[in-house]
């Protein structure tokens, strides 16, 4: 049995989310991943959003790059870009996500890596994109929700755009580029020619807003704010307090709306001419909201999630992370994997992949590694004597 990138060796010189976690994601199917860090920092999401004194071991970080090696390289010297370069000759693919354009001034740019690997899959993964006069700014998951039109749909009408609390772009723009760097493998393996792929954060923003811009683009449809409430303006989509919480409806057939009322028993609305169909309803939506509203604020939550699943309307309830995760329905997905950590005193939590297979699926094989702790190993491979490497030391270049 093999997985599906088992020999793959992949040279990533990525940091933060988006880079880091599309190289993990051919990492749990087998990808070898020689990571490329900074001496002495390291990729920058080591101290990010960490609450431990340790700022090495910042939980993003260890979620997000399992099953690599770690290599201190001072990419400012002729001697760790010669390293690098000795690197590319034996990988497969090479993944960076500075600015559009440093890669090429420390001549380790697509053209200069080709020349010497012609074959090789080069993924350079930016805000803006290589090209246009926007490559070279930097970018930020929420600064790319604000510039991409996100945030313009995202929010109430009383308190403005939002951004989300958590990492949309970044989180899509990884698996936008694992699923590219997979199709150029593919590629190879039938045509023998490497590719050049060039992921844009800003792109992959405009592809999740799919629905939204061909509805502006045929039909010159807008999305306001509107809060939680459903684009399709049922007012029986929306989210709705409970006597102790919050549950998300979504009655939009004219079959779910009818066993909505009638789990609320409040039929006799579906008599009213203002509300007999979804058109006459979204043209008056407030008196129904504030119906159902009052309706649900009777009971608590469990009560409704009790009734309304079963009377065949679709609801969730608005759940924190620590209520999610007690739902048994996560220990059959293995989306979550726990692993012990170094000194076995504690374990460490990875979010691991979306998805599984009957075999060969994704897998953690090592945990996310320390600053540079494969460094000598790595270059021993390359045929490097320990004094060589201690030189390296001594230089700041290692």
């Amino acid at each position: 049995m093999a997985q599906a990138f088992d020999g793959i060796r992949i040279i990533d010189f990525t940091q933060v989310f988006a880079g880091p976690y599309a190289v993990m994601q051919l990492a749990l199917l087998g990808a070898e991943v020689i990571k490329i860090e900074q001496p002495g920092t390291g990729d920058q999401t080591r101290g990010l959003m960490n609450a431990s004194e340790d700022s090495s071991v910042s939980p993003s970080f260890l979620t997000m790059n399992v099953n690599k090696r770690s290599l201190t390289l001072n990419l400012k010297t002729p001697e760790g870009i010669d390293i690098a370069k000795r690197l590319v000759t034996s990988a497969d693919v090479v993944v960076e996500n500075f600015k559009a354009g440093t890669m090429d001034r420390m001549g380790l740019g697509w053209m200069a890596l080709k020349a010497i690997k012609p074959d090789l899959i080069y993924c350079a993964i930016s805000g803006y994109g290589q090209t246009g006069p926007k490559a070279g700014e930097a970018a930020y998951d929420g600064a790319i929700q604000a510039a991409s039109g996100m945030m313009s749909q995202n929010g109430h009408p009383s308190t403005g755009p939002t951004r989300t609390g958590y990492m949309p772009v970044d989180m899509s723009t990884a698996l936008n580029s694992a699923f590219s760097i997979s199709a150029a493998l593919f590629r190879r393996s039938a045509t023998g020619s490497g590719q050049f792929i060039d992921m844009s954060m800003m792109d992959t923003a405009m592809v999740l807003q799919a629905a939204q811009l061909s509805n502006y683009l045929n039909q010159n449809q807008l999305n306001p704010l509107q809060g939680n409430a459903s684009p399709t303006k049922q007012p029986t989509a929306n989210v709705f307090p409970t006597a102790d919480g919050f549950i998300q409806i979504t009655a939009l057939r004219q079959n779910q709306v009818e066993q909505l009322f009638s789990a609320l028993s409040c039929e006799s609305l579906l008599e009213d001419p203002r509300f007999e169909t979804p058109k006459q309803r979204a043209e008056h939506p407030t008196p129904i909201a504030e119906i159902v509203a009052d309706k649900l604020r009777t009971q608590n939550t469990a009560h409704w999630m009790n009734i309304l699943p079963k009377s065949g309307v679709p609801a969730a309830e608005v759940r924190t992370l620590p209520e999610v995760l007690e739902d048994p329905q996560l220990a059959y997905r293995d989306v979550i994997e726990s692993l012990s950590g170094d000194d076995d005193s504690r374990s460490i939590h990875v979010v691991k992949a979306g998805y599984r297979t009957d075999q060969d699926g994704p897998l953690v094989r090592s945990p996310s590694p320390n600053l540079g702790e494969h460094s000598e190993e790595i270059l021993s491979e390359l045929g490097l004597t320990s004094n060589a490497i201690s030189e390296l030391r001594k230089k700041g270049i290692v």
